[in-house]
């Protein structure tokens, strides 16, 4: 072999070994549509070098990781409901992570106490309220006054976000008081509880309600032109409260993820994670998709800023997430939907 073919080939190997040291990669399972946290993902490769292979799974994430046991290619699961998250995590589908960015970012009752969960974004479960009406706050409490009788809309009450809301009123005031609330709730109703949360804003531009229960995120999508030009005259008709519950804070839900249990590359899957409550990060999220940020430095979407500064509730997340069953047992028998 001659001097020039033999340095030839000592390029290619110091280039094969550089390129394979730039392959690094990780394997995202969400439930969250991959186009709104792909502008996330482009910015953390950009930053990183580490490319973020995304699996969509609408439905049955946690059947899936379990079914491909310890041979999961799953390095980080995400999803866009603390309950699922919890559901991993009991069903031995996460590991525990230990890292002073997540810890020192987030918030303790918007993380697991062992680090196998973290919360990424916030949404509150927030009122819509009639532009003209004079309310600048509430308690979820007196959603069940009868001032409001025949003034308020709502999705079903088995929809998860708000199946969650009553955990989170079971979690503050008992069984007992919840299903009280519920049933004055209910009574409260302009219509039979169902359709969407931006049906609720469009029922209050019609006249059909005052207020309506529904998610913060909303807001900003209808307000920014994305639901289309039909849904930015039902946001014009509206403007968002921030209630709290007695003693406590906002009722939120989140998106969020933990790290497999068999994460073949579980040191990358850490690093997006911490990326993915970074302040670039956090601020892409808000802007994006107007959910809040977990990071308390980061910037909120002024199309949902200008409603104020989200207190979120104190109680532990995953202690309201414990009472979704009873939740939904509470639902069906106050006949809420009916």
């Amino acid at each position: 072999m001659t001097l020039r073919n033999m340095l030839a080939g000592s390029l290619l190997a110091v280039v094969a070994g550089t390129s394979g040291a730039m392959a690094a990669e990780l394997n995202l399972y969400t439930t969250r549509e991959p186009g709104l946290i792909q502008p996330l993902l482009d910015a953390f490769t950009k930053s990183t070098d580490i490319k973020v292979n995304t699996i969509f799974l609408k439905d049955g994430l946690a059947e899936r990781v379990a079914s491909e046991g310890d041979k999961s290619p799953a390095d980080l699961l995400m999803t866009v409901d603390a309950g699922n998250l919890v559901d991993l995590v009991e069903k031995g589908l996460t590991q525990s992570v230990q890292s002073d960015v997540l810890t020192g970012s987030i918030p303790a009752s918007l993380r697991d106490a062992n680090g196998n969960w973290f919360a990424l974004s916030l949404r509150a479960r927030a009122l819509y309220a009639a532009k003209d009406l004079d309310l600048k706050e509430i308690t979820y409490e007196q959603l069940a006054d009868p001032a409001w009788k025949g003034k308020i809309c709502i999705r079903s009450g088995q929809h998860p976000y708000n199946v969650a809301l009553v955990g989170s009123y079971i979690a503050h005031h008992g069984e007992e008081a919840a299903e009280k609330w519920l049933t004055g709730l209910k009574a409260n109703l302009a219509r039979k509880a169902g359709g969407g949360d931006r049906e609720v804003a469009r029922d209050i531009m019609g006249g059909l309600c005052d207020i309506g229960v529904a998610n913060s995120y909303y807001v900003g999508l209808m307000r920014s032109g994305k639901g289309g030009p039909e849904q930015e005259q039902w946001a014009k008709a509206i403007k968002m409260v921030l209630p709290v519950f007695e003693a406590g804070g906002t009722q939120v839900n989140i998106t969020g993820a933990a790290v497999a249990r068999h994460a073949p590359n579980k040191a990358e899957a850490v690093k997006l994670l911490e990326y993915l409550v970074s302040d670039e990060a956090q601020k892409i999220y808000a802007e994006a998709n107007f959910e809040y940020p977990v990071n308390a430095k980061a910037t909120v979407s002024p199309l949902i800023a200008e409603y104020g500064v989200l207190k979120p509730d104190t109680v532990d997340l995953a202690k309201g997430v414990s009472f979704r069953k009873k939740a939904s047992e509470l639902a069906e028998k106050v006949g809420f939907d009916n």
